[in-house]
């Protein structure tokens, strides 16, 4: 292919995203400057959150070496359908829409050996031939650091409203997710705010509150970056039992502490865009 005709196709693939796009009203990142800290599950929650408070909700997981998104909402054995003009996501009831190369994979145990032109290209497609319809909400769940898969993302989608960084409250969490929100400034996407995941556990036996990886960082983050901090979300073993047997964790333990943080991180964000809870 010659230059012109590259020039042309990158700029018909871009009019099919802005197309695609201007039906979405708010476009969120969920990103964290390293991985373990729970990001999937925190970006998989805020979407269910979103859905629960009668959103119309896109989740997109763009984590392609580790798409942990299907196996979260107990649909490993969906498969999205193509029209031969679009790609339908995996509908979840009828305000959520799900898109992850998870759905592709032959078995779980599947690895997905790409360099980054790759990853680039599978992005592109998520964005121009995916019909995610009319959404309130799209959630992008990207991999930890900033590599490939967040700047594609960020060169990619057009008027994103901000990133969501996640960290946990210890110092190694926290310092890497200060190189997360340089990379915002760097590619001129706003910081919506912070979460702090796992900020603590309430022992179910003596009641007694424990910091497990210590305590206060996202406060000190916030601070030191100005950042906003959305929320902190309690260390909780029925989010771990929920996402790995594909449970609605804000459905079944809506009146745990873990899940009134996520609702309360949730009417965070969307009063820092301007919405109604």
């Amino acid at each position: 292919m010659d230059e012109a005709s590259r020039v042309e196709r990158d700029e018909l693939a871009r009019e099919q995203i802005r197309e695609r796009m201007s039906h979405v009203k708010h476009k969120l990142l969920v990103l964290s400057g390293k991985g373990g800290v729970g990001k999937s599950t925190v970006a998989a929650n805020l979407a269910l959150s979103l859905v629960l408070s009668g959103h119309r909700t896109g989740l997109m997981d763009i984590d392609i070496h580790g798409p942990s998104i299907p196996t979260m909402l107990g649909l490993q054995n969906a498969k999205p359908v193509s029209t031969g003009e679009a790609i339908k996501p995996v509908g979840l009831g009828e305000n959520f829409k799900v898109m992850s190369i998870g759905f592709f994979l032959h078995k779980e145990s599947d690895a997905v050996i790409w360099r980054g032109p790759l990853k680039f290209s599978l992005i592109r497609q998520f964005l121009k031939d995916v019909e995610w319809g009319d959404l309130d909400y799209l959630i992008v769940d990207s991999p930890p650091g900033t590599g490939d898969e967040p700047l594609s993302i960020c060169q990619l989608m057009p008027n994103i409203d901000g990133a969501i960084v996640v960290t946990t409250p210890q110092d190694v969490s926290v310092i890497d997710v200060k190189k997360c929100i340089t990379f915002c400034k760097e590619v001129k996407v706003p910081v919506l705010g912070i979460i702090e995941n796992m900020a603590g556990l309430d022992c179910p036996h003596c009641g007694g509150h424990i910091d497990l990886f210590k305590a206060g960082g996202g406060e000190r983050l916030s601070r030191e970056t100005g950042a906003t901090l959305l929320g902190s979300i309690p260390i909780d073993p029925q989010i771990v039992q929920a996402s790995d047997s594909g449970a609605s964790f804000m459905q079944r333990h809506a009146d745990s502490p873990a899940a009134k943080a996520f609702c309360a991180t949730v009417e965070k964000v969307l009063d820092r865009l301007g919405d109604e809870p």
